[in-house]
């Protein structure tokens, strides 16, 4: 046999159906009582509270200095930018074969909003190569890497199969760091 709800009670709700210790007629007051940690022990609530202020989370600031869109080193904005590489194009291994694919490959079987999402991607890499101080000439061929890839993974299956030979991003990859490897040391 199913209950029905009348349409009164969807639309008010009723204080209280279950007697006068309903979850819903707790008032603060009545659900004060000791903290207790998860060895059994009572924790004094000014000791809690210390602990809150001491934990703070800004976003403005990062995590720290070294969030990962926050004031990195140019250090780590190259490593950021080489994980970021690997994981589009080379991050996984077809099992029983050699073949190294990414997320790239994968978010790109879903038709156009897929490519479209791993080009942003790509795009926001030759951001940040520029933003390391990458010359014009090396961003134009990253940027050409990013259209051909983005382009021809479009088209059905055989474009998907392109980005997983192709590898855009690690080729980006090798652009900016012979250029890097050129720069003087400071």
């Amino acid at each position: 046999m199913a209950m029905t709800m009348p349409d009164d009670d969807i639309l008010a709700p009723r204080k209280s159906r279950s007697g006068p210790h309903s979850r819903a007629d707790f008032s603060a007051r009545e659900a004060r009582g000791p903290i207790i940690d998860q060895e059994g022990r009572e924790i004094r609530p000014e000791t809690l509270e210390q602990g809150f202020r001491e934990f703070r989370f800004e976003f403005g600031q990062g995590f720290g200095n070294a969030g990962p869109f926050g004031n990195l080193t140019r250090e780590q904005r190259i490593l950021r930018f080489e994980a970021i590489a690997k994981l589009l194009d080379v991050a996984f291994v077809l099992p029983g074969t050699n073949i190294r694919y990414g997320i790239d490959g994968l978010i790109g079987l879903i038709p156009v909003i897929g490519d479209i999402i791993t080009t942003a991607i790509s795009l926001w890499l030759v951001r940040e190569a520029r933003a390391l101080g990458a010359p014009w000439y090396i961003t134009a061929r990253m940027l050409g890497n990013v259209a051909v890839d983005g382009v021809v993974g479009m088209v059905p299956f055989a474009g998907d199969a392109f980005d997983v030979m192709f590898r855009a991003n690690m080729r980006n990859v090798r652009l900016l760091r012979r250029w890097l490897d050129k720069q003087p040391r400071m």
